[in-house]
């Protein structure tokens, strides 16, 4: 194979990971920056070179074929390899480019900045891609090498076939309104706090599952007045309604503490579940994750986000 056609061959395929995940002909062509003749061409080529249906066609997109998994799986790898390489080249050179593609559960999503921000300032040649993604999402993802790393719960049982580096651990006050009854206390109790009009994130999301089992541990159920899908949502209404809420200190970070409530610490453990990076199980293992870890180790999550705590809850 020349030089020419490895190089048509790798778009052919990056054609494919962008239909499979755009599940639109259209959409992919744009993501591609072709238009949809050349992209449905530069499929068809493939299927011809592999000898076999990659495609389900119909009058629609209608997905891929058996054999078009197995290739999409291939695509994946190849990719993520030609990608590393580009990498490694540029290391050797003395700087790194490319994309570092970053993950993260919404509820860890308000600390990404404490580890892009000073990847950034020591990687000047390199960006940052994140995405909001479920855990779900992070574990298959990661597993294609469609992700470079994840910020996510390390407890979380599908993770498989991936190295991590814990970076802090949870830890849960409440929020509530400054003239409220609990604003004063020095702590509440979890059972205090579910008797409270609360605005909690939605059951389908680890962090809500989280808090109902320290709720259940003082034999209380929390029974929201309002439940959000997302951490900005949960927000909204704390600054404009009576709401209290549970939240992690993390959330501190990036939102702070609404105007007209007041940060009160929570009894019971003095930690919750961990959060940290994963990275995919490779070797060699790529430049963009070996200089994400590097940064990683020394930005001191916990201590910022332990010093933040305090000062909230000493004022």
């Amino acid at each position: 194979m020349t030089v020419t056609s490895g190089g048509c061959v790798l778009r052919q395929l990056e054609y494919l990971v962008a239909l499979a995940r755009e599940q639109h002909f259209g959409r992919a062509a744009a993501a591609c920056f072709v238009s949809q003749p050349s992209l449905s061409a530069g499929i068809r080529k493939l299927e011809a070179d592999l000898g076999v249906p990659l495609i389900r066609r119909g009058a629609r997109y209608e997905g891929l074929t058996p054999e078009g998994e197995h290739v999409l799986t291939w695509a994946h790898r190849m990719l993520a390899e030609h990608t590393a390489l580009r990498q490694e080249l540029a290391s050797l050179q003395g700087e790194l480019t490319g994309t570092l593609r970053l993950g993260a559960i919404p509820t860890a999503l308000t600390v990404a900045s404490l580890i892009t921000t000073p990847f950034c300032a020591r990687h000047p040649g390199a960006k940052v891609g994140l995405e909001s993604l479920s855990s779900r999402d992070i574990t298959r993802r990661l597993t294609g090498l469609e992700i470079d790393a994840a910020l996510t719960y390390l407890d979380d049982p599908t993770l498989r076939d991936v190295q991590h580096m814990p970076l802090y651990e949870e830890r849960y006050v409440l929020l509530t309104p400054a003239d409220g009854p609990l604003a004063g206390a020095a702590e509440v109790s979890w059972a205090q706090a579910a008797a409270l009009p609360l605005c909690l994130l939605g059951p389908r999301m680890r962090n809500r599952r989280i808090l109902d089992e320290n709720f259940a541990a003082e034999g209380a159920t929390a029974s929201p007045a309002v439940e959000s899908d997302t951490v900005a949502g949960l927000y909204a209404h704390l600054a404009a309604g009576p709401w209290s809420s549970v939240v992690s200190h993390a959330w501190l970070h990036m939102f702070g503490v609404p105007e007209g409530k007041h940060v009160v610490r929570l009894g019971g453990p003095a930690h919750g579940a961990r959060v940290g990076l994963v990275v995919a199980e490779q070797r060699p293992q790529p430049p963009m994750v070996r200089a994400l870890l590097a940064v990683a180790r020394e930005a001191g999550v916990r201590g910022s986000l332990d010093a933040l705590l305090h000062r909230h809850l000493r004022s």
